[in-house]
């Protein structure tokens, strides 16, 4: 089987990547802007036709779509999330390849969910944001393309390579320089705030199993339980030997023009989620489980200590 993955460099495209080569049946091709990829072309400028010449020389069988930006002010999300898919689309729908297409979606296109509930796939969708805008519009592009296709709404990614940036990446960074500066104490916002955390070498199994699969329409992929970022932080701080502690301080420190939360600084905790979501997100993914044979595998506490040991290495 050959697969086309778009994205490749990106930190689920790395795991995916590793995944699909692990198959001996797949023939993989890396497309991307970076050097790493196989093929450089930038989905978010590049033209359909472009595509669609390199979809009829390469003919791949699954067109793996990982790209995308999850930073950045409203045009660029729109334009590396929104207009990179319809790219595809229209490409795909152009080309003699019929290639099926597996394209990566995110829980913030749901938006806020009420505490205790559990999201499925026929949720109303109320992004809370411009990043969970543009998602959605990606994939109501997918679905409504005609094609053979199927989008993977991913929950909240955490392992090994989690970008520094992001919620759980951040507070292991705060905690390396604690552990560094013999500091006793963290400040953060938000450690009331749950979210449905699923390591990405599980979403990368997922994305090979749906590349298999007749299943079309949306399909959760997370872990079916929500977790307080406390609990998180608490499991994080063991795998570090973090005897310090960490403080939960008041909301409303304010946060970046892109949507993600600042630095933390004196005074400023750092916020985590500001992904436009509220206090809980939890996936319902019996869907998943039916449909792509998936479950999660891999538990928090190795994710976490994944996390670490990558923190650790830059002590």
């Amino acid at each position: 089987m050959r697969v086309l993955l778009l994205g490749a460099s990106g930190y689920l495209g790395r795991y995916v990547a590793d995944r699909l080569l692990a198959d001996p049946a797949v023939q993989l091709t890396a497309l991307g802007r970076g050097d790493e990829a196989d093929v450089r072309f930038d989905l978010s400028h590049g033209s359909p036709g472009a595509l669609t010449r390199f979809l009829d020389a390469v003919h791949p069988g699954v067109v793996v779509n990982c790209a995308g930006a999850t930073r950045g002010g409203a045009r660029d999300l729109i334009r590396h999330n929104t207009v990179s898919a319809a790219t595809v689309c229209e490409s795909l729908r152009r080309s003699a390849c019929g290639a099926r297409l597996v394209h990566v979606g995110c829980a913030s296109e749901y938006g806020p969910a009420p505490a205790g509930s559990s999201t499925g796939e026929d949720a109303v969708p109320r992004p809370g944001g411009p990043y969970g805008v543009s998602k959605l519009a990606a994939t109501e592009l997918v679905v409504e393309s005609g094609l053979d296709a199927v989008v993977l709404r991913v929950f909240s990614p955490v392992g090994p390579g989690t970008p520094a940036g992001s919620p759980l990446g951040r507070l292991a960074e705060l905690m390396r320089r604690a552990m560094q500066q013999g500091d006793g104490e963290l400040r953060l916002a938000g450690l009331g705030v749950q979210r449905d955390l699923v390591d990405v070498r599980d979403i990368a199994r997922a994305v090979h199993a749906a590349s298999l699969s007749a299943a079309q329409g949306v399909v959760n992929i997370g872990t079916g339980r929500a977790v307080r970022l406390r609990d998180a932080a608490g499991v994080l701080a063991r795998a570090a030997g973090y005897t310090g502690s960490v403080v939960g301080v008041p909301a409303g420190h304010g946060t970046a023009t892109d949507g993600h939360p600042p630095p933390a600084t004196a005074g400023h905790p750092a916020q985590p989620y500001a992904d436009g979501c509220g206090s809980w997100q939890q996936a319902d993914v019996r869907t998943a489980r039916d449909r792509l044979g998936w479950r999660p595998r891999i538990g928090l506490e190795e994710s976490l200590a994944d996390i670490w040991m990558e923190a650790a290495c830059r002590i």
